[in-house]
């Protein structure tokens, strides 16, 4: 391979242990000078501790043999902030065997920042690609830092030490240790990227405006209004002064260092402001200018470029297109966004992809008493994105919900993992628009899913999906003041029968179940009846949630019985969440808030809806997630036996577009991971029908070739059950006829079964998915189709099978055998792991599976291969390519 020619994949951004980024990619001849100039700045001791002894300098011969490899046997990564080199790592291949001596370098200045592990991490994947399985290394004893970055990276090291030099070696492949240990570090580095963006000690607002007319004017005020905790620095070329506070002609003008720019310049300067940011040293970036990538190819140029040089220099970008960020902690203040109303403090955290709708939930939330903790506008989200919100919130100790509007998402797969993480932790709800806006890359492959699927594919990763920005406030309300339901039985106590009523109605609708009849205290009860009642009914251990259903009477003013409830609920030793409908108000009215600290809704306060059915929706939705969170989680099981490289090698194919293999090639890929299919050959005469009928053994099938007499409900394409020469013969003729061409296929005839079917599909929002069902017209008419995301645990495929609306037909349904579900379990397993490891497998039907009581028999198969569509979340850790599109509204 050519010294300049490398993978392009090996080349990521990507974020170090303290928040900060830097552009990783493999060593070329021009990186030489840079090298040199690195090596000047390493310390004595670090050269000692890399090269064993002084090396002052590189030799000529060095720096070419360290800046000239082949990227195969010999392969070097950089690690570059801005134009300098900070870090190298590089292994050498000891030819004749599967492994490779590593070594690594980093910069003094740039030391325990995490840079050894990932480098570690990419020089591992890029050896695997090469066939090489192990590492070894030899490092002085005293080293300890790399012998750490070694002993912490998750694999098993054998060491031995001989002359105060440790020899280790270790296989390579990704251990379940491994990749813990990497996925760790990730949460903790792009947690304190976001923790970066919303700590800042200091914020200068680039395009400070004296104009109302402009952002930047509405920008610095609610800055100042918010009282942001340290100095805020306008820019401005033109003036003195903005707003009463000292302004500077650039950033590069301001005396002190400066955390966070905001951008509220036209798209068409921010070259210039970039560079004024690089040279200065800013941090991190919120761009809220728009004219990027909304506006077509010329501003999506413009948008990688910004992100590119932002992270190439070490920062993190919101934006462009963005609201803002909101940090409501007393300790920082920060509100820069071009929202004038933004609601209190409180411990809810949210991430809105759209900055147009940004202004108009904030106002809401405020209307309706929901504090926030955090809040970020990504707008057209060109580098962080919901998935490092989730990475921050899960580990926040000021955040105990996760609100999420998202259009669409930039790694479906890392999404699902996170949000089970988080989810198990912290409630997730989401708010997802744009379904039916599908990527081009994804429209060959891509199926419309019903809308009760939807919600279990989110479900499945532990998100509560709803439907509507009300619907997002009515569950949070509930989240962040109420306790989870620790099961599904409900009581309703009220003082009007019939909103009792339409309260039952609504909590059987949503398979909830009534703890009793609604209990009715009459119109003339007064607040402490009715108080007694709300509190004998808690009382009871029947009970794991109430709804309080409340109608004002003439004679009492509604405040009185909201305050006796308040305090009757705050004096119960058990505490069980509460909804209600209390005087047509939504949110959380005074006289039902338990005020914190700051006056603020705190734990215990009640919320309200104006009816019983909004009321007792956002109950059913927490009690759906309380389930999900005591339930098992379940284990990602790798079958045993799978051939992970002869699959993929079978996978691959030259044309760029979506192709079918062949069935032989089909059968190949599918028997790498342990799934047999009935066996069959193909005859392209009577006399091959009949040899291989026989080579088969009687009975058997002959099936007409042809797209359309796939999957027919009239079964015009197939003979079955043949069991002499001359009913083949008869059989291949009129397949012949149908097929218009001489080949048909024989297959041995499986046992009886209860057809079923799965597929391997992809969704623009979840990435890859896995679907079940039962096989024939009737479930393809009805939708009856189960689906579940990569990666697959256990626990998923055990519920997968049972889920389509026809499973009780593999149950014994009417005195039927039942099947052996947990082979088919065990057949979505293999199934999922081979879409996870081949993702070229971009559409895979088996249809049908013929399931008994005896196991399960694949009877046909079809595989189409091409280009994956969607990011992966595997591999060394990388932050989100630039060139990978994204799906806008």
């Amino acid at each position: 391979m050519d010294a300049f020619d490398y993978p392009r994949h090996w080349e990521a951004d990507v974020v170090l242990s303290d928040g900060g980024t830097v552009h990783v990619r493999p060593i070329v001849p021009t990186d030489a000078d840079a090298l040199v100039a690195f090596h000047g700045r390493l310390s004595q001791r670090t050269r000692y501790l890399r090269y064993f002894g002084a090396y002052p300098r590189i030799p000529p011969r060095d720096l070419e043999r360290f800046t000239m490899v082949d990227h195969h046997d010999r392969v070097a990564f950089i690690a570059k902030l801005g134009d300098d080199i900070v870090a190298v790592a590089r292994y050498e291949h000891s030819l004749g065997t599967d492994s490779a001596e590593v070594a690594f370098v980093v910069e003094d200045a740039h030391q325990h920042r995490g840079l050894g592990p990932i480098l570690l991490e990419h020089l591992a994947a890029a050896a695997r690609e090469s066939d090489i399985r192990t590492f070894v290394a030899e490092v002085l004893a005293e080293n300890s830092a790399m012998l750490g970055v070694f002993r912490a990276a998750g694999y098993q090291v054998a060491r031995a030490m001989e002359e105060g030099v440790v020899h280790l070696e270790f296989a390579i492949d990704p251990t379940e240790k491994s990749v813990a240990v990497a996925r760790s570090r990730e949460q903790a580095a792009e947690a304190r990227s976001v923790h970066n963006l919303l700590h800042p000690r200091s914020v200068a607002l680039i395009g400070a405006s004296a104009d109302p007319d402009k952002i930047g004017y509405a920008v610095l005020g609610n800055l100042l209004r918010a009282d942001f905790a340290g100095p805020v620095f306008p820019v401005n070329a033109e003036r003195e002064s903005v707003r009463g506070v000292r302004a500077y002609p650039s950033v590069l003008d301001i005396p002190d260092p400066v955390d966070l720019a905001v951008v509220a310049v036209p798209a068409a300067s921010i070259d210039e402001v970039m560079d004024a940011c690089l040279a200065k040293g800013v941090k991190a970036l919120v761009v809220i200018s728009s004219g990027f990538g909304e506006t077509g190819p010329h501003g999506e140029s413009a948008e990688r470029r910004l992100v590119g040089e932002a992270r190439a220099h070490g920062m993190r970008v919101i934006g462009p297109n963005a609201l803002g960020v909101i940090n409501t902690d007393p300790r920082i203040r920060l509100n820069a966004t071009l929202a004038p109303r933004i609601p209190g403090r409180g411990r809810t955290g949210f991430f809105c992809q759209s900055g147009a709708l940004g202004t108009a939930i904030l106002a809401d939330a405020s209307t309706r008493g929901l504090g926030l903790s955090t809040f970020v506008s990504a707008g057209n989200r060109a580098d962080v994105s919901g998935n490092d919100l989730l990475q921050y919130w899960e580990t926040d100790p000021a955040t105990d919900v996760v609100l999420l509007y998202l259009e669409s998402f930039g790694n479906p797969r890392k999404f699902a993992r996170l949000a089970r993480r988080v989810g198990r932790v912290k409630p997730v709800v989401a708010v997802k628009s744009g379904r039916h806006a599908v990527l081009p890359a994804l429209a060959a492959t891509s199926v419309e899913i019903d809308e009760a699927s939807v919600a279990a594919l989110f479900e499945q990763a532990g998100v509560i999906r709803v439907e509507s920005i009300a619907q997002l406030f009515d569950t949070a309300l509930l989240l962040a003041h109420q306790p989870l339901p620790k099961g599904g039985r409900v009581a309703i106590v009220g003082n009007s029968s019939a909103i009792g009523v339409l309260a039952a109605d609504a909590a059987l609708a949503l398979d909830l179940e009534l703890a009793g009849a609604p209990v009715d205290v009459g119109t003339a009860a007064g607040p402490e009846v009715f108080a007694d009642a709300v509190r004998d009914v808690l009382r009871d251990p029947r009970v794991d949630s109430l709804v309080v259903v409340f109608v004002p009477p003439l004679s009492v003013p509604g405040t009185a019985y909201a305050r006796a409830i308040r305090d009757t609920v705050a004096g119960l030793e058990e505490r069980k969440p509460i909804v209600s409908t209390f005087l047509a108000t939504e949110g959380i009215p005074a006289e039902l808030l338990v005020p914190g600290p700051d006056g603020a809704p705190a734990r215990g306060s009640i919320p309200s809806y104006p009816s019983p059915e909004r009321a007792v929706l956002a109950l059913a939705r927490a009690t759906r997630y309380a389930a999900w969170r005591a339930a098992p989680q379940g284990e990602l099981v790798r079958p045993p036996g799978m051939d992970v490289d002869t699959a993929r090698g079978i996978a691959q194919s030259d044309v760029d577009g979506l192709v079918e293999l062949p069935h032989d090639a089909a059968v190949r890929l599918l028997a790498c991971y342990g799934i047999g299919v009935v066996p069959y050959r193909v005859a392209v005469s009577a006399d091959d029908a009949v040899a291989a009928a026989e080579e088969l053994g009687f009975p058997v099938a002959v099936k007409a070739t042809g797209e359309r007499f796939w999957r027919r409900a009239d079964l015009a394409g197939v003979r079955l059950d043949l069991s002499t020469p001359d009913s083949v013969r008869e059989a291949y003729a009129r397949m012949t006829e149908l097929s218009d061409g001489p080949e048909v296929y024989v297959q041995r005839m499986a046992p009886n079964g209860t057809g079923c079917a799965i597929g391997v599909q992809d969704d623009p929002s979840f990435g890859t998915i896995v679907s079940f069902g039962l096989s024939g017209v009737v479930s393809d008419l009805l939708g009856d189709r189960a689906y579940r995301a990569l990666p697959l645990t256990d626990t998923d495929a055990a519920a997968l099978v049972r889920a389509p609306k026809a499973a009780p037909l593999l149950t014994g349904y009417r005195g039927s055998e039942p099947v052996d579900l947990d082979a088919l379990a065990d057949l979505v397993i293999r199934v999922a792991a081979l879409a996870e490891d081949v993702p070229r497998v971009r559409r895979l039907a088996l249809d049908p599976i013929l399931a008994s009581a005896d196991g399960v028999r694949v009877v046909r198969a079809r595989v189409k291969v091409g280009p994956p569509p969607s990011l992966q979340d595997s591999g060394p850790r990388r932050l989100r390519s630039l060139t990978e599109p994204v799906i806008r509204k």
